[in-house]
């Protein structure tokens, strides 16, 4: 398995406390320590706790005092609970750990700006998510390597203090990803076309095929298999993220119920699928030949540097390498 290279700088790195060793943060605690950061886990689950240890991780199922060591450590904190679960950890994160720099790496983001502020965590927090993932949950199906070379968004708003997002960023590229910055309601239009959307047409696919039979399912093949990944999630994971982002699932699911009623009656009407065959090649080529640029010429923390961040994200720029945010992220 390829490993994360390492470039943090221990001296000036703070320590990562991840809360949450599911998937994606038990993937965030392996690749921050495969980078050479000091990183410890908490877990509600014993058992998470217990197959981390076995595998050489620092974990612990004690919230309060794996807190109360990122407060004195001054830890890069990374909330990793899924949408529910946000405020009883956030709560905690005020009580016991209210100065250490905060983040999260949750599928949406207004929510979670929302609820960061409404604990009086904003001034500390910048937002993130990375877009990596399978259709397995739990510690056992963490990988070191889940975000090597995959879009890590970090959050880009207005007031954002930019020591924090240095840090963040940081850590991204730490964890092997490539940083797109984006503001938080931005984000979750985007996520909700190209991640939560998919979601839901997995389920409805799924859901067709099985009304055909057995002898359907057993004819399934490569396309069916591919359109229906997602739809092995645990359901509670796909409902939380989903409902979370409700208003921006909404207009994309009009927009695409839309083509396919077209598509519909086009095929009843003149028996063809030009359009939406035509249209939909086109656009899947659009995606495959997207070039990523990198951002060169924004300096964090100079004036004006949180809109021209944005512009450049919604324009395809993003960032690879730690010396176009260090200095903001280690003063």
């Amino acid at each position: 398995m390829c490993q994360p290279i390492r470039v943090s700088d221990e001296a000036t790195d703070p320590p990562v406390c991840v809360l949450g060793l599911g998937l994606i943060g038990g993937s965030v605690l392996r690749a921050a320590v495969a980078a050479g950061r000091t990183a410890w886990g908490y877990n509600r689950s014993a058992g998470a706790v217990e197959d981390a240890r076995a595998d050489g991780y620092d974990a612990d199922t004690d919230l309060e005092a794996v807190l109360r060591r990122a407060e004195r450590s001054g830890a890069l904190i990374v909330v990793a609970v899924p949408v529910p679960a946000l405020d009883a950890v956030l709560g905690a994160v005020a009580t016991h750990a209210p100065d250490c720099a905060l983040t999260d790496v949750v599928s949406v983001k207004r929510a979670v700006l929302d609820a960061v502020r409404g604990h009086g965590l904003g001034a500390r927090f910048v937002g993130g998510h990375p877009m990596a993932g399978t259709s397995q949950s739990g510690w056992a199906a963490g990988d070191v390597a889940l975000f090597r070379d995959a879009v890590w968004v970090v959050g880009t708003d207005d007031g954002v203090d930019p020591l924090v997002w240095g840090q963040v960023a940081a850590l991204a590229v730490d964890c092997g990803s490539v940083v797109v910055p984006a503001a938080a309601d931005e984000h979750d239009a985007a996520a909700a076309r190209i991640s939560h959307l998919p979601h839901l047409l997995a389920e409805a696919l799924a859901v067709t095929a099985a009304a055909g039979g057995d002898l359907a399912l057993g004819l399934a093949a490569g396309s069916f298999r591919d359109g229906t990944r997602v739809a092995g999630t645990a359901p509670e994971l796909v409902r939380a993220m989903c409902e979370a982002n409700s208003g921006a699932l909404i207009v994309a699911l009009d927009e695409t119920l839309r083509l396919l009623t077209d598509a519909r009656d086009a095929l009843a009407d003149t028996g063809s699928t030009e359009t939406l065959v035509t249209a939909g090649h086109a656009a899947r080529l659009r995606y495959e030949n997207l070039d990523r640029w990198e951002i060169t010429d924004v300096a964090v923390g100079a004036d004006g540097w949180v809109e021209r961040m944005r512009d450049a994200g919604r324009r395809g720029g993003a960032l690879r390498a730690r010396a176009r945010f260090a200095s903001a992220g280690t003063q």
